[in-house]
């Protein structure tokens, strides 16, 4: 039984292998779109095509911008792709995308490897709004409110500073006060020295 399995171990190993080299030949690349996956077949050296090289899954819009055109699907890691024209400034390429719309998608360049050649396509036209704001004239008139006019306070200045002045009067020459005082003193003085002298 052993010789019987040496006997046929190298048609095993040939089969094996030209099994392997007939599906590598043959390999499916898948594209991701909108939780779908599909299955494109192998591009050949004549068309051209890319090779997603970022490192996660790229994201494939309807347009060649990510402001104006929705996400439409991504492409997963090491995909190749049909492409089919590029953009006016070759930031976008358009690929053979069946989930976009026309068949087609748009992925940013920098995330992807092209080979070949490609012509330069105008973007679509972007999507148009499903609805276009509007104010309600009545609406806006009633939040319109007119602020109400005051008049300011006139200003009244304040009445002029009048600083007092005094007056001095100069005494009017006469009998001196000082003078009267003195008197007085001395007719008190001579009172008294006669009251003590008439006492003895």
């Amino acid at each position: 039984m052993n010789k019987s399995w040496f006997h046929f171990a190298p048609w095993i190993f040939l089969i094996v292998g030209l099994l392997m080299l007939f599906l590598s030949k043959s390999a499916l690349t898948f594209v991701y779109a909108q939780g779908a996956i599909t299955e494109t077949p192998t591009l050949n050296g004549t068309s051209p095509y890319i090779t997603q090289t970022y490192i996660e899954p790229v994201n494939v819009r309807s347009g060649p911008s990510t402001v104006d055109y929705p996400t439409i699907g991504q492409i997963p890691i090491g995909a190749i792709v049909p492409a089919l024209a590029t953009s006016p400034h070759h930031e976008w390429i358009e690929i053979d995308f069946p989930a976009g719309p026309g068949g087609v998608g748009w992925v940013y360049a920098n995330f992807v490897t092209l080979t070949g050649t490609l012509q330069i396509v105008e973007p679509p036209p972007t999507a148009t709004p499903l609805a276009t704001s509007t104010i309600d004239p009545t609406l806006a008139a009633a939040f319109n409110i007119q602020p109400t006019v005051t008049r300011l306070p006139t200003f009244t200045p304040a009445p002029p500073l009048i600083i007092p002045t005094f007056s001095y009067q100069t005494p009017s020459t006469g009998f001196p006060i000082g003078g009267t005082i003195i008197a007085i003193a001395l007719l008190g003085l001579i009172v008294l020295m006669v009251s003590a002298f008439g006492r003895r």
